[in-house]
């Protein structure tokens, strides 16, 4: 996905999180992983260890938030059997419960990111 589609811009945060889902053949799991990136409405996913699709729904549970989201674009590693997965909040407003400041334009490089 390009950064001119981008509402927001990505800031690297590795996060540990659960993941539940079902797989491309329908079967459920739920395992540990960790954003590689994020935005306020998004994430950037690693070590998935189950193939998804695109519109997949996925629940993220971080801290002691559950987030729905989408997957919007899925990325086999090379010589492994992991996935990332670019997802997508359904829901508008506060997704992980971070103060993300500096994040506000995709294309905006002016602004510092800072976590708080």
């Amino acid at each position: 996905m390009s950064t001119a589609r981008r509402k927001h811009k990505r800031i690297k945060m590795v996060l540990p999180i659960r993941v539940w889902a079902k797989d491309i053949t329908n079967k459920a799991f739920n395992e540990l992983a960790h954003t590689l990136d994020i935005t306020p409405q998004g994430a950037r996913i690693g070590a998935i260890h189950y193939q998804l699709k695109l519109g997949d729904k996925v629940m993220v549970q971080y801290r002691q938030r559950k987030i729905s989201f989408k997957v919007v674009w899925v990325r086999a590693l090379e010589g492994t059997k992991e996935f990332q997965i670019g997802v997508e909040a359904l829901e508008s407003g506060e997704t992980w419960g971070l103060e993300l400041t500096g994040c506000d334009q995709a294309d905006s490089d002016q602004q510092p990111v800072t976590v708080q």
